[in-house]
């Protein structure tokens, strides 16, 4: 479900657990799979077009992607859906994250259709995943986990979706 971008903060630092990086503790890779499973086929169902499908991404924190294809959208542009590891949170771009800054930027480019995009959110909001835009995770990391040497700028991007 999309919520205020205040609750959905709150909900990132409740879900920041220094001690877990990669995955929350109470992690249940067999129920994170089903769900993302059943993801998968309301997607490709409702676009009427196998997706691409990544699952279980080592090294991170985030579980998967779901990639609905060009030639199934309304403006030809891929959806991309990220699941992460963490409290069923979810981000949908256009193309590929960081290809737009946000969903609004990709439709106000005629990039990313309304209808598509509902659909896909909508499918997220009945599995029960939060949905979480990339503007929101694209702020700076604020949080007590120590990320990676690597990140030069860490963002909530980097603590719920990136390689750790």
């Amino acid at each position: 479900m999309t919520e205020h971008k205040e609750d959905l903060v709150a909900l990132l630092r409740e879900l920041d657990d220094p001690e877990w990086l990669e995955w929350p503790r109470g992690y249940d890779r067999a129920e994170i799979g089903a769900l993302f499973d059943a993801l998968g086929a309301r997607l490709e169902g409702g676009f009427a077009a196998p997706c691409a499908i990544e699952r279980d991404t080592q090294d991170s924190s985030e579980y998967g992607r779901i990639t609905v294809p060009a030639h199934a959208t309304a403006c030809g542009t891929r959806i991309v859906v990220c699941v992460s590891k963490f409290g069923s949170l979810a981000l949908v771009c256009a193309d590929n994250p960081g290809a737009f800054l946000g969903t609004g930027e990709a439709r106000a480019q005629g990039e990313l259709d309304a209808a598509d995009l509902n659909k896909v959110e909508g499918t997220l909001t009945e599995l029960g995943y939060v949905i979480v835009s990339e503007e929101l995770l694209e702020c700076d990391y604020a949080g007590p986990s120590r990320l990676p040497r690597h990140v030069r700028r860490p963002t909530w991007w980097h603590r719920f979706f990136g390689s750790l």
